[in-house]
């Protein structure tokens, strides 16, 4: 799952989340779900609610449903870019000269 682009998550996205959501920031919901997928966070804010809030992820635990829901949201592609697409591998190659 790409939750780094979690701002730009399709439509479709947004209203399979949103019951969970509706419990949790999805910010908040992003966190926990890499968090208990055992992937390690380093959330980043300069506002003390955003802080007070990306901190708060360890009183919930979404349920076996809503994590499945959320593992069913990986598309297995970037949501920015193509790792396949020739062009872009040229274009990435071409900071490395």
């Amino acid at each position: 799952m790409r939750m780094g682009g979690v701002w730009f998550l399709p439509e479709r996205c947004l209203t399979l989340t949103k019951a969970i959501c509706d419990k949790y920031s999805l910010q908040q919901t992003a966190l926990r779900f890499l968090l208990q997928s055992g992937v390690v966070v380093i959330p980043k804010s300069a506002h003390k609610e955003r802080i007070i809030e990306n901190f708060n992820v360890f009183d919930f635990e979404p349920d076996a449903e809503d994590m499945a829901m959320l593992e069913a949201l990986d598309t297995a592609e970037s949501l920015f870019f193509s790792h396949y697409d020739p062009e872009t591998v040229e274009w990435f190659m071409s900071f490395a000269k």
